[in-house]
Order: structure tokens, then sequence, then C-alpha cells
């Protein structure tokens, strides 16, 4: 039986949706969670000195956060049925990526001039754009992403969008948002993930 170890800051952020991912297949995982200050003499032993980092049986590195959720869906019946269908869930994925990377464009711009220039247009135009298209999605695709069923990506959504919310300042999923708020609920509701989140260290992002 394999064994894992995800490291990662005091946070969820791009942790956690390997967090759900292992929690939904019912795998035991060391949770090592690091304050920043630790960083810099971990950086080097990670690969691309990047986190979040699922080291498997003690000895096997893997990152990137969406290559690992991959990696997992594979193991777990998560993943696309055809080239087709992975297609159409590694689309959803890397629009959500993009997404990610607007808000976080804001959210981490330490120049306070350049940083306030961009919220109304994140707020008004960005936001806006991707929600419409992500919920259009869902109601196209029975409640899901892709392929009309569960897949590894509605789960990295769901498991991400804590921290696009702190990012953001907003509840992204509100009442205007009718495939996606069941598609959250749907999620949270799957019995192993309902645990871990019931379980999990509190923080905002």
């Amino acid at each position: 039986m394999s064994t894992y170890k995800l490291s990662y800051f005091k946070g969820k952020a791009l942790a956690e949706p390997i967090r759900f991912m292992l929690s939904y297949m019912e795998k035991d995982f060391e949770d090592h969670r690091f304050e920043r200050e630790d960083w810099p003499k971990l950086k080097p032993s990670m690969p691309f000195g990047k986190v979040p980092v699922l080291e498997v049986d003690g000895y096997k590195q893997f990152h990137q956060s969406g290559a690992i959720c991959r990696y997992l869906a594979k193991q777990c019946g998560l993943a696309g049925s055809d080239p087709e269908e992975d297609l159409k869930i590694d689309m959803a994925y890397d629009e959500l990526n993009d997404f990610r990377a607007a808000i976080a464009s804001y959210h981490y711009d330490a120049n306070e001039e350049s940083k306030n220039s961009k919220w109304e247009p994140l707020n008004t135009t960005t936001i806006p754009y991707y929600m419409e298209r992500f919920e259009n999605l869902g109601k196209s695709n029975k409640g899901y992403l892709a392929n009309a069923k569960l897949s590894w990506v509605d789960i990295y959504f769901v498991a991400l969008l804590d921290y696009l919310n702190f990012m953001a300042k907003q509840d992204l999923v509100g009442d205007d948002k009718p495939a996606l708020r069941k598609l959250v609920n749907e999620v949270h509701a799957i019995p192993a993930i309902k645990q871990w989140v019931e379980k999990r260290p509190q923080s905002d992002w």
C-alpha cells in the first residue's frame, strides 16, 4: 500500500484539490503544513522550488497541483473514459487555472496603486465573464463542468473555491449560479470529502 505526504503552506489554496482527491480515494496521507518563514530552507528540496509537492512511498516526488490531481483521477475513475473526455476535462481545468491567475494578479500585487487599478476590471469584467461560462458549462453538462458526469475537475473547482473567494473578496458561487451551487453541495456531500472538511485545519484561504 502506497504512502502519501503532501507538503504545502498552512492554507488550502493549490493543495486543497489534492487533499480532496486523496480524501475521495480514502487514502491516508500526511498533511505536512509549514510556516512561510520555513519555506527558504525547504525550497531547495522541492522540485522546481515549488509546492504543493506530493511524496509517494517516501521517495517519489510529484509537483504541480493539476498534474497531481490528473494522476490521482486515473486511479479512482475520475478521469475521462477516452481522449475526447480527457480533453474536455483539461479545457475546463485550464480555464479555471486562467481564472485563478487573473484573480491572483490582483490579490498578490504589492503595488497599492496598481492593485487598486485592477479591482474594477476584475470585478466588473473578468469575474462575471468566467463565472457565467462556468455556470453555462454546468447547465450543459448535467451539473458538471465536463462530460455530464463527476470528474476530477469538478472536485478541483470546489476545493479551490475558498481560495478564489478569499482572493476575490466575494462569494463567487451565489444564488445566481444554481448549477455551480448544486455542484458545490454535491461534492461537499461526498462522505469522505465531508469528513475531511469537518476535520481539516481552519484557514481563510
